[in-house]
């Protein structure tokens, strides 16, 4: 290097090497930065000598005294650097470069070195001091090691604070040489240990002993204004903030600027304050059984507040315990650094353990159970169920019975064990019969619940035909055994089952039976003999027949052979008919235990004959008067037979009578229709009978005379038929369509009038008064009898009581007070109230209220009280007595007037005019 003539600037720090670092563990976790936070680097004396004050480099010349590194996690990470210090500079491959003269190195130099990603987002720094070597070290400077590397973790600095001052560039004179050289000032990083106990303040450094002060301090740190002393004020927590970047300026008392600020870096020392914090207290994790070592289950993760890149926050994981211990206690392992766990045995089983629980340990201090902190976390490993176990069946024979022509029952039930777990497809059975069914009569349905396979019968089965069968079954799993597995994937056993004999019922061959017959086939006649079998051939059973259903009563059947006869005429027009046919449904009973009956249907098919005449339709029509005006009217003919007895038709009019064919014609327009209209141009409205002869299509054919009511009215110019045509055509003349219009309006006239004479006497009843005159009110004298004495004087009554009083002067006397129900109040007539002369309401109920109302408000109107009750009747009563027939005289009357007074009285006449005694 000496011999260089370029006249190179020596570099007086080092090379800063870019590169990677990796951690004690392959998979922690990647944290880019420098390797440490203060370099110290000792530059031999003889470097110095030789060199000009021109730019050079010299690499890798301190690699042996001081490896500086930092480190990337991305292959093509690009990183920046850069020096806090003028006279040296970084390259963007980190080397070191010498920008001035440093040959006059006589006390350490220190400067900060930054680094930068591409973006900006983040930001490392370190700090490098240079120092002559074999250089006394500062009395303040005690911190250097012996081997000529500043301790960068060392924590000397925090106990014995230094004051380290530097000389600034030597600068030439133009004419007076050298000038007076100024001081600078530089505090190489501080590191505090977290957690401190005190007492605080605590002071960390004196920043300068020049008059001044210090400012840009934050919480942690105290400023004095003379002795310059930075102190902390409270416990640091790293976990809280890492590092601390202040600015420090040196001033006078007047705040002018004394020194150039300084940049005062503060690192907390990570200590093991913190534990590992497992993500979950519970992880779970599944294993298929029978899996092989080495297979992977689960992972769990902790965390560690501490630094990550020292022990403080490297995390360990091992496997405290396992439940069950089977087959072996170790069945599970942990990677220590990655927490994760797998299979380190064979013979894991569902069938014996279903589920694992694992406590797995977390430490830091990379695991050292002196030193670390340690936590705890369970992790559940559910063991996956394969099919490794078919199933079988609980036996190799199996029973059953069923009695024939049942469907749908359970004949046996095959039950079947499998150690797989329930209700899965490895659990899940499916049977199959192989043999001994060959028509197809059984299925094998699997229980849901159980897995046990039902027989079921699905197809009738014949006794008579096949009374035993013998299945082959198969059962095996829905899905496939495990490979590797010696058993058989599936179980077979042998169903034996007993067809049972029961009584069936008889069995018509031809059900529906169908017979063909002319319609009109008379009573007593044989149509068809309609017998049943009897299903059981093994045993001899008698069978007898019934009628069940026949809608017209028209058939009987012989109770022992099934003979069926006519009871009456069969007719093809009968409601009972449906498309021609008739149908009736018999019954065969047998004898046996219990009887068993069958049922037939007998459809009798009636060949139509022409036996029905055609009838005219429409029956009436209307037609105007004048044949200019209407139009001919379509008519046509209903025959109850079918065709070819039906259409076509022929209509004609007969020659009797006469005017039938004067007057009208008609035309044929098809095989089903043809017009009636006028012949002549005019016919005088009215109602006229026009006789037509039809005749239907029939071998022979049948004719009818049908007659056909045709209204003739007056019509207007569109051809239809006015309303006085329409009162004609019913009828009437014009004579009477007069005198119904004069009725009319009579009768509307007495309407009227009777309206209004009824409103008359409505305004005459408001008009006077309600009640008659009181002097000539006799209701007093009608008196109610409710029960029969011996006679008026027989009792001892007080007969004043019911006298009438011919004058009020002894009520006028009376005290107010309680008075006798027939007298009338002693009160000044009112006006009796005057009802409004307006007519009254149309609503009679509210008329009837209102006069209700008004007499109930009436004071002079009679009963002065409600509680009349008359007993007995007084003979001093002024009406006198209402019967002309004196009971206590002895005397005669004479009765003869009696037989003048007609015919109504000669009963009475007769009874009382004998003129003599009995």
């Amino acid at each position: 290097v000496a011999k260089m003539k370029t006249g190179c600037a020596i570099l007086v720090a080092c090379a800063l090497v870019v590169g990677t670092s990796l951690g004690s563990h392959g998979n922690a976790p990647c944290r880019p930065g420098f390797s440490q936070s203060f370099y110290t680097v000792f530059v031999p004396r003889g470097v110095l000598q030789g060199l000009n004050n021109h730019k050079a480099l010299l690499f890798n010349v301190f690699l042996s005294f001081l490896a500086v590194k930092f480190k990337t996690c991305q292959q093509k990470e690009e990183v920046s650097f850069e020096s806090s210090d003028p006279k040296f500079s970084v390259g963007p491959d980190g080397s070191l470069y010498a920008e001035q003269d440093v040959t006059t190195l006589t006390e350490p130099i220190q400067f900060m070195v930054t680094a930068r990603d591409s973006v900006g987002k983040y930001i490392w720094e370190t700090t490098v001091k240079l120092a002559l070597a074999g250089h006394p070290p500062s009395p303040h400077n005690n911190q250097f090691a012996g081997d000529g590397v500043y301790g960068g973790s060392s924590h000397n600095h925090y106990q014995n604070p230094r004051l380290i001052t530097f000389p600034r560039q030597h600068q030439r004179g133009s004419s007076n040489g050298l000038r007076r050289q100024k001081r600078d000032w530089v505090i190489p990083p501080i590191n505090v240990p977290e957690n401190s106990r005190g007492p605080f303040p605590q002071v960390l450094v004196r920043v300068s002993n020049i008059s001044g002060r210090v400012s840009a301090c934050v919480l942690l740190c105290a400023s004095v204004r003379e002795n310059g002393r930075m102190s902390v004020t409270k416990p640091l927590d790293r976990e809280e903030r890492a590092s601390y970047h202040l600015r420090a300026h040196a001033v006078d008392i007047n705040g002018n600027q004394m020194e150039p600020p300084i940049d005062l870096y503060i690192y907390v020392i990570d200590m093991n304050d913190n534990r590992p914090e497992f993500k979950n207290q519970v992880y779970n994790g599944s294993v298929a059984e029978m899996s092989k070592p080495g297979t992977s289950v689960m992972q769990v993760t902790a965390f560690d507040a501490d630094d990550s890149i020292t022990a403080n926050g490297l995390v360990h994981y091992r496997i405290l315990s396992q439940t069950p211990h089977i087959p072996i206690p170790n069945m599970f392992t942990i990677n220590g650094a990655t927490g994760e766990i797998s299979t380190i045995a064979s013979g894991i089983d569902r069938e014996k353990v279903s589920q694992y629980t694992i406590i797995v340990q977390a430490t830091d201090m990379e695991g050292s159970l002196n030193f670390g902190l340690s936590n705890t976390a369970t992790a559940l490993i559910s063991i996956a169920d394969i099919n490794d176990n078919p199933p079988e069946l609980d036996s190799k024979t199996f029973q059953g019975e069923v009695p024939e022509n049942a469907v749908g029952v359970v004949v046996a039930n095959l039950t079947v064990r499998d150690k797989d777990q329930p209700h899965t497809p490895n659990w899940n059975a499916v049977y199959r019969i192989t043999g001994g069914d060959q028509m197809g009569h059984f299925a094998i349905r699997t229980d849901e619940i159980t897995n046990d396979g039902r027989v079921i019968v699905v197809k009738p089965i014949d006794y008579e035909r096949n009374n035993a069968f013998t299945l082959m079954v198969v059962v095996s799993n829905q899905a496939h055994l495990a490979s590797g597995i010696p058993s058989s994937p599936s179980s077979s056993a042998a169903v034996a089952i007993t067809v049972l004999d029961i009584n069936e019922a008889p069995v018509f061959p031809s059900n529906p039976k169908i017979i063909r017959f002319e319609e009109g086939v008379p009573a007593d006649t044989t149509l068809a003999t309609f017998a049943a079998l009897d299903p059981d051939r093994f045993i001899q059973q008698t069978i007898r027949y019934s009628k069940l259903s026949d809608p017209a009563n028209w058939l009987k059947i012989n109770r022992t052979n099934g003979r069926i006869t006519t009871t009456a005429v069969l007719d093809r027009e009968s409601p009972y008919m449906k498309k021609n046919v008739y149908e009736a449904t018999f019954l065969a009973v047998d004898n046996g235990s219990p009887p068993a009956t069958g049922t037939g249907t007998l459809q009798i098919y009636l060949i139509d004959v022409n036996d029905n005449m055609p009838v005219l339709v429409p029956q009436e029509t209307l037609v105007c008067e004048r044949s200019r005006h209407g139009y001919p009217v379509n008519i046509t003919a209903s025959d109850l037979d079918s065709e070819p007895n039906a259409g076509p038709y022929v209509f004609e009019l007969p020659s009797f009578p006469s005017s039938a064919r004067r007057n009208w014609t008609i035309s044929r327009l098809n095989g089903n229709y043809a017009q009636l209209k006028l012949r002549i141009p005019y016919l005088e409205a009215g109602m006229y009978r026009v006789p037509i002869l039809v005749s239907d299509s029939g071998n022979p054919p049948l004719s009818n005379t049908s007659v056909l009511k045709v209204k003739v009215c007056p019509c207007d110019e569109n051809g239809d038929c006015t309303v006085i045509g329409a009162v004609t055509v019913a009828g009437l003349g014009t004579g009477a369509i007069i005198t119904i219009l004069i009725c009319i309006i009579i009768l509307l006239s007495m309407v009227l009038f009777f309206v209004v004479w009824v409103k008359r006497r409505e305004k005459e009843r408001q008009t006077k008064p309600l009640l008659i005159d009181p002097e000539d009110d006799v209701r007093d004298n009608i008196l109610k009898y409710d029960e029969e004495g011996g006679g008026e004087e027989d009792q001892d009554y007080d007969l004043s009581q019911l006298q009438q009083p011919e004058s009020l002067d002894h009520i006028m006397s009376k005290p107010a007070g309680v008075r006798r129900v027939d007298e009338r109040p002693v009160i000044l007539e009112s006006q009796y109230p005057v009802r409004p002369t307006i007519p009254h309401p149309g609503d009679i109920g509210e008329f009837i209220i209102d006069g209700l109302r008004a007499a109930d408000n009436d004071p002079t109107a009679p009963p002065y009280d409600s509680l009349l009750v008359f007993d007995y009747e007084g003979s001093g009563s002024t009406a006198g007595s209402v019967s002309s027939l004196d009971s206590s005289s002895s005397g005669e009357q004479d009765y003869d007037y009696l037989n003048d007074w007609g015919p109504r009285f000669k009963k009475l006449a007769d009874l009382y005019g004998g003129g003599g005694e009995d």
